[in-house]
């Protein structure tokens, strides 16, 4: 059995340490270093650079569609635009042929009121 006899320097000595012990659990403990942390970190590392290709494929694409798009308008806008060119061609190509049958028409009046005169 103990001694239940203590005295007051063992009483203090005690109160002391369990001050200390109760001190010591508020402590901060050295950190043990995950054994998968680097592992965990390339993980990551992998996942973040997927993410990021998936991401500039699909602004690829994105990109892809807006050109073939722009292509098309271009494209349509061309088409119009000779659509009108070659109607203003015919249009003046007619103009032309008016112009050089109403000119065989003068002459050739001028043509057949010389012959009335002689």
């Amino acid at each position: 059995m103990k001694d239940l006899k203590t005295g007051f320097s063992d009483r203090i000595t005690a109160q002391q340490e369990a001050k200390k012990a109760l001190l010591a659990k508020f402590k901060p403990k050295a950190a043990a270093p995950d054994p998968e942390f680097e592992l965990l970190a390339e993980k990551r590392a992998a996942e973040k650079e997927a993410l990021r290709q998936q991401h500039e494929l699909a602004k690829a694409e994105l990109r892809r569609e807006k050109a073939e798009k722009e292509a098309a308008r271009l494209a349509a806008e061309l088409a119009a635009q000779e659509e009108i060119d070659a109607e203003k061609r015919a249009d003046r190509k007619a103009r032309k042929q008016l112009t050089k049958e109403e000119q065989k028409a003068k002459r050739d009046a001028r043509y057949a009121a010389r012959k009335a005169r002689r």
